[in-house]
């Protein structure tokens, strides 16, 4: 399913990127990785696939109450992704993970330690051989701290607000439906929040992390740098 493809002579190496949400992690680890040829992990995804495991099983208040109930979720959960579709027990979830529903409860789940002790695992056999650019909160300080390039991605709350509003306006049939742009960053600020004080794997920048504000660049732009900033650890064989 997931493939790498590598220039003999370079050096293979991992790419961290982390961020809260809407900073464009994921798309800016996507076409980097597309333009090195590497493999692209989408960590954020293996969250959202348990969230929606935990919500179509209907223990999500349960696991409020009860955390270690967790443990059953995840002996019985498969995530793997093929290309750019993710795949949760054998379903392609792609779409599905992408809901508003899930971006509320994803924090909670993300903050459950067996979740992340479970997915660090996965990450970390997925990542093991380099040649891949992982994106997600905590890829630069849990998962791969020994990355060669960590790269830390901020963008002002209310610029992700509008890009997060972008987003569900493109994917939806009715507008009228959707949340208003002041209750999507008041989500985010909640979001950020969360994963910054949760007590397991907050997100944070590494000190070694090169941090880049996208408030005011284009994805291209952001791209741009970041691949760059690769090409130069491929060069000097750090």
């Amino acid at each position: 399913m997931l493939q790498v493809t590598q220039k003999i002579g370079i050096k293979r190496i991992i790419i961290a990127i982390d961020g809260p949400a809407a900073s464009g992690k994921s798309t800016t680890a996507r076409r980097v990785a597309q333009r090195l040829g590497y493999t692209y992990i989408d960590t954020g995804a293996m969250y959202r696939s348990v969230t929606l495991k935990a919500l179509r099983t209907g223990i999500l208040d349960e696991l409020r109450r009860s955390p270690d109930r967790v443990f059953a979720l995840l002996r019985e959960i498969t995530i793997y992704f093929d290309g750019d579709h993710v795949f949760l027990d054998g379903s392609d979830v792609t779409t599905d993970i992408r809901e508003n529903r899930i971006s509320r409860e994803v924090s909670f789940i993300s903050s459950l330690k067996p979740v992340r002790d479970k997915l660090v695992e996965m990450q970390q056999q997925l990542g093991r051989t380099g040649s891949v650019v992982m994106d997600g909160r905590d890829i630069g300080t849990v998962v791969f701290p020994d990355a060669e390039l960590k790269i830390f991605l901020v963008a002002d709350a209310r610029e992700r607000a509008k890009r997060r509003y972008a987003e569900l306006v493109a994917k939806s049939q009715d507008n009228s439906t959707l949340p208003d742009l002041d209750l999507i960053e008041e989500e985010i600020r909640q979001r950020d929040k969360d994963d910054e004080e949760r007590e397991y794997a907050p997100l944070k920048k590494h000190p070694d992390a090169q941090q880049i504000d996208t408030s005011s660049l284009t994805i291209d732009h952001q791209v741009e740098i970041v691949h760059n900033l690769a090409l130069e650890v491929q060069r000097s064989g750090r």
